[in-house]
């Protein structure tokens, strides 16, 4: 693939895929209410104090981004995922509104796992700079 600046070709890294996942760019082909499954790095995360309790994260895969609306309820049963995930895979129904796709979760499962044979491809396993996170106690 040519490198959008200097045109030559690069070398992209194989993101593990989780299975059975519809990547971001594939969100608009199911049909509304669709029970479908995404996957992807955790790039936010937000409890809007006006939500009352709900939690809206965004997820990123290699093709582009989901929308992830976790009720309150789901959260209880999800907690640990949901706050500490980095790579997280999401069982939803597909919801469409004002040209906007979200998926409301019903499981949430932290993958954060397979962000170790992403490291691995590249040779940065035992790099400092890609360590996780330590434990908070």
């Amino acid at each position: 693939m040519p490198h959008p600046r200097s045109g030559q070709q690069t070398s992209l890294p194989s993101w593990p895929r989780p299975p059975h996942c519809l990547p971001a760019a594939r969100l608009q082909e199911p049909p509304e209410n669709a029970r479908i499954t995404v996957a992807g790095l955790v790039i936010l995360r937000q409890r809007p104090g006006t939500a009352k309790g709900v939690i809206f994260v965004t997820l990123e895969d290699e093709t582009g981004v989901v929308n992830v609306i976790v009720w309150r309820k789901i959260y209880e049963a999800f907690r640990r995922a949901v706050i500490s995930g980095r790579m997280l895979r999401v069982t939803g129904r597909l919801q469409r509104a004002h040209s906007v796709t979200h998926v409301i979760a019903e499981t949430v499962e932290d993958i954060s796992p397979m962000l170790d044979l992403l490291l691995a491809d590249q040779h940065r396993q035992d790099d400092p700079a890609f360590a996780p996170p330590s434990e908070l106690g």
